[in-house]
This record gives structure tokens, sequence and C-alpha cells, in this order.
């Protein structure tokens, strides 16, 4: 039995989003990796909405919070 962690994304839509995007067959491996990326994207989109719901003095995520985490975490960090 291996060590690795099993994403929790299932891996029948993640293959689905790679066919969706033009491949004919998906390997397996293939579906893992989109699956691990896409949560820890998912994890890091999260905490900065909780950070903006936080600012706001609410306990509730809304889309509103997950729409402007998205933008802020595309935006280019300038650090000095």
């Amino acid at each position: 039995m291996s060590n690795q962690v099993q994403p929790i994304l299932p891996l029948a839509p993640v293959e689905r989003i790679i066919r969706k995007a033009g491949a004919d067959r998906v390997a397996e491996d293939a579906g893992v990796e989109l699956a691990k990326v896409l949560e820890e994207y998912g994890i890091e989109i999260s905490r900065e909405a909780i950070t903006l719901a936080k600012h706001a003095k609410r306990t509730t995520v809304k889309e509103e919070d997950i729409r402007l985490a998205v933008a802020r975490l595309k935006k280019p960090s300038f650090t000095t």
C-alpha cells in the first residue's frame, strides 16, 4: 500500500475536466496530479476568502469573498 495521500476531489470529475480541455485519453496519475494541484489552489483561495470574511466581521464565506480572493491571488505581490 502506498503512503501517498489521495486528494479529496474524486478522480472521475477531474479526468472529465482534462478531457473537456481536449484530451482523448487521461492516465490515472495525470488525474491524481491535477486533483492535488486543484486542491492546493482551492485551499489557498479558501484561506484568502476566510481572511476577507473575517475582515468584514463575518463567519460565513460568501461568493464575493471567493471571487475577490481569486482576483487578489492573481495579482502579483511586490515585496522589497
